[in-house]
């Protein structure tokens, strides 16, 4: 049985014993898995009719309830591999398969192009140390792993998520819905903003519950691109903001006709005696092309407005989030101070913003 330690092409594993530097490392976002004598035990085109070894079925769903996605990229033919994975009740748990002749670099390669991630969260998994190898040297940000190292992965620091949340278990059904939106729009001859409005988006705006806190932490965290202060809460001080009556803690989730992307977004505002102050504004990047930043900032100012108080909101620029400030402004909010590392911006109630149509419905239940 391994300890987690792997040759020197696959790296050095975050498991057990080894080098303390890996755990710094991005956490895996997708685990891309060989078939033959890896995931099952055998060779399906020498009609072995392989079992799926348990070890890694189990790694298999337990990584999936983390969040962890799966692919395949493998050698043979497609559709015997996808009918076998299907004949054992797998195929819905991989949600990109990449069987052919190939070189597994570019199989791998072509899967994180598609989920529109990172190599450096990719991982690799194969029992024959040459594909791992060529993996490791075409692509050495992609983690490889020996296959009898499937049952200790969920041991490995590296994929061990610091957040495992009840949107972890839906990602991959996340991933596949956002797939059949972009065949959908790929497919569209009309003009973008047709497409959205075809989408019939809806955007529910609610206050924060304890069952939110993990995800709304989560976002905090990790978005940064649309994001107006950075700013990170812990769950505790999201509670104690969503307990204090001089704060407002709201999280915005989206639909579409194809289905759910989740949470996607955060606001913490200060209730103050005259203004609403937003402390904190993010949306997922996964939405940046919907226009859901501005249809959040509308709905805020509206409800500020109708309460007497007067909208402000802060910005913290961070090098990567200009664009909030330019959905501020375009959002009707004008600069009142600028000290150089924040800036204050606010909304004359006396002179409000005219109402802007977007392509999206909110709902406040």
């Amino acid at each position: 049985m391994s300890t987690g330690t792997r040759g020197p092409r696959d790296g050095t594993a975050a498991g057990p014993g080894a080098d303390p530097a890996r755990a710094a490392e991005p956490t895996v976002k997708c685990l891309v898995w060989d078939l033959d004598d890896t995931l099952w035990d055998g060779v399906v085109l020498e009609g072995d009719a392989p079992e799926p070894f348990p070890a890694a079925v189990r790694a298999v769903r337990a990584l999936d309830r983390r969040g962890v996605l799966h692919a395949v990229a493998s050698r043979g033919e497609y559709a015997v591999a996808a009918a076998h994975l299907a004949a054992h009740g797998l195929d819905t748990l991989f949600i990109v398969l990449e069987v052919g002749w190939g070189a597994k670099s570019g199989a791998v390669e072509r899967i994180a192009a598609e989920l529109d991630i990172g190599l450096d969260t990719v991982a690799f998994i194969d029992n024959d140390a040459v594909e791992r190898a060529e993996v490791a040297a075409a692509l050495p940000d992609v983690r490889c792993y020996r296959a009898h190292e499937a049952e200790l992965l969920t041991s490995y620091a590296e994929f061990t998520p610091e957040f495992v949340t009840d949107e972890s278990a839906r990602r991959r059904h996340l991933y596949r819905t956002e797939r059949r939106r972009k065949a959908a729009e790929a497919e569209h001859t009309g003009p973008p903003a047709a497409f959205l409005a075809s989408l019939d988006l809806v955007l529910t705006v609610r206050r924060a519950t304890g069952a939110d806190l993990a995800r709304a932490h989560e976002l905090t965290v990790r978005t940064h691109q649309l994001n107006t202060t950075g700013r990170t809460f812990g769950p505790d001080e999201l509670r104690r903001l969503c307990e204090d009556p001089g704060h407002e803690v709201l999280v915005a989730g989206l639909t579409d006709r194809f289905g759910s992307y989740g949470t996607i977004g955060l606001a913490v505002t200060s209730l103050r005696d005259d203004a609403t102050v937003l402390e904190l504004l993010l949306m997922s990047c996964r939405v940046l092309s919907r226009g859901v930043g501005a249809v959040l900032i509308d709905h805020i100012v509206a409800r500020s407005l109708a309460a007497g108080r007067r909208p402000v909101a802060e910005f913290v620029p961070t090098g990567v989030n200009r664009q909030m400030l330019v959905t501020l402004r375009f959002g009707g909010f004008a600069v009142v101070e600028d000290v150089g590392d924040r800036v204050t911006l606010a909304i004359d109630p006396n002179d409000p913003p005219p109402a802007r149509n977007h392509p999206v419905r909110v709902v406040t239940p």
